[in-house]
């Protein structure tokens, strides 16, 4: 019974020990599947630069996005690699151990098949009990008898469920070890395409070092668009404010003239008013129960959001961004700058109202959509397909991208922002959109 016990326990341990192996394992590949849908969008846009002739930042940017995938992919190759050598040596030991156990209950089991042999006919098993030297005696030795017969079964299973064992091992092991050399073989691939990848990189960075006398008025005028672009949003969303809170007073001044009214015709006394200081105290900006709705509903998706563009790569991320070029250089962003194929359709990323359509010479159109107390903001449109007060649900096209010339990439620029009261907060969208 304690052999028996000691074969549950260790198989309970195998089957925790592999249900945690392949829990990491899986995440491992789930980790390279994203990865290669990455690089898959990158390629396909830096495929379609490739008929341009001449090169932009934004296919400097692409690259070096392409790159950073790559070698996050190397490491997740790494990380699979050592996880399958870490994978086959514990399963030799576990071999080792259930052999050597195997070993054992073998042994356990001869003697108990000789001493079966010796008490093979029912005539000796009868003398042994019938020669007790009391009825309780022979009681035990009955009992005995039958718990030797049922160990020798016992010990019959678990010799062939060991056998088992060991088998499934040695096949995980062969498993283990093809996948071990497959992984080697696409970390090899990706390897040479880093290499390619950073070839391309430094020719395109020596032509715009070359450039940079261009490339600091192409900055001024850029970060020029991107503030005019700022101050039109924050106006935008503020008026949206201001217009809601007076549509709330309003409503609120109907409501007391209301009651003035009906208590004056009851001949009662009209109720005090409150002078326009205590107005002013006590004023503030509440949401309806329907946005209320709407804003935690947004808020439970956050991470899990689609993309504003179907298909796309994030070339220049939120907050403070290093020059691709230029030294000591840094620029800010209120969102994210997404490079998508020409033409691109763009998605409102969740339900809500159109609440503004801004037209920006030089920088596209904008649509501004609510959603609660948060906004989400999509800049550099071509053409827009929604008007304010649209009524908008998830993924639907509001519109197409600008297309500049010479080029075979567009750009979409996404802000997210929460309204509190009066003050409007910039959010990170990659916080909110799936990965």
């Amino acid at each position: 019974m304690k052999n028996v016990s000691k074969l549950l326990f260790l198989f309970v341990l195998l089957v925790v020990s592999n249900h945690a192996g392949a829990q990491s394992s899986e995440k491992l590949k789930t980790e390279q599947d994203r990865l290669a849908k990455k690089i898959s969008n990158t390629k396909s846009l830096l495929d379609k630069v490739k008929t341009n002739t001449e090169a932009s930042l934004n296919e400097l940017k692409i690259i070096d996005k392409q790159i950073q995938f790559r070698e996050d992919l190397v490491r997740n190759f790494d990380n699979q690699i050592r996880g399958a050598e870490s994978k086959i040596s514990e399963k030799d030991k576990e071999i080792v151990k259930l052999t050597d156990k195997l070993g054992r209950l073998k042994k356990q089991y001869k003697k108990l098949l000789i001493y079966a042999y010796k008490h093979r006919n029912k005539y000796g098993q009868l003398m042994y009990i019938f020669s007790s030297g009391s009825y309780f005696e022979a009681i035990k030795r009955n009992n005995y008898l039958k718990r030797v017969s049922e160990m020798q079964h016992k010990q019959f299973l678990i010799i062939l469920q060991h056998q088992g064992l060991i088998k499934n091992e040695i096949q995980t092991i062969q498993k283990e070890k093809e996948y071990k050399v497959q992984i080697l073989d696409e970390k090899k691939i990706e390897r040479d395409q880093i290499a390619k990848d950073k070839v391309k990189q430094e020719v395109v960075y020596k032509k715009f070092k070359s450039e940079e006398g261009k490339l600091y008025a192409q900055l001024k005028e850029d970060e020029r668009k991107k503030v005019e672009l700022n101050q039109k949003i924050s106006a935008a969303i503020q008026k949206e404010i201001a217009a809601a809170e007076a549509k709330r007073k309003k409503a609120e001044e109907a409501a007391r003239k209301k009651s003035t009214t009906a208590a004056t015709t009851a001949g009662g006394t009209a109720p005090a008013t409150t002078t326009t200081a205590e107005k002013k105290e006590t004023t503030t900006f509440t949401e309806t129960k329907e946005s209320a709705a709407l804003n935690k509903s947004f808020e439970g998706n956050k991470g899990k959001l689609p993309w504003p563009v179907e298909k796309g790569t994030i070339t220049e991320g939120f907050g403070r961004n290093n020059h691709p070029t230029l030294p000591n250089v840094v620029t800010n962003n209120n969102g994210i700058d997404i490079s998508a194929p020409k033409n691109a359709q763009v998605r409102a990323v969740f339900e809500g109202e159109v609440t503004s359509v801004l037209n920006i010479p030089g920088a596209g159109k904008v649509v501004i959509i609510k959603h609660g107390n948060y906004r989400t903001v999509y800049s550099n449109l071509q053409d827009t397909y929604v008007s304010a007060g649209s009524k908008v649900s998830t993924k639907q096209a509001i519109g197409s991208l600008l297309n500049k010339e010479n080029s075979s990439v567009s750009l979409a620029h996404f802000e997210i922002h929460q309204v509190v009261g009066t003050v409007v907060n910039c959010l990170n969208p990659s916080l909110w959109v799936a990965n």
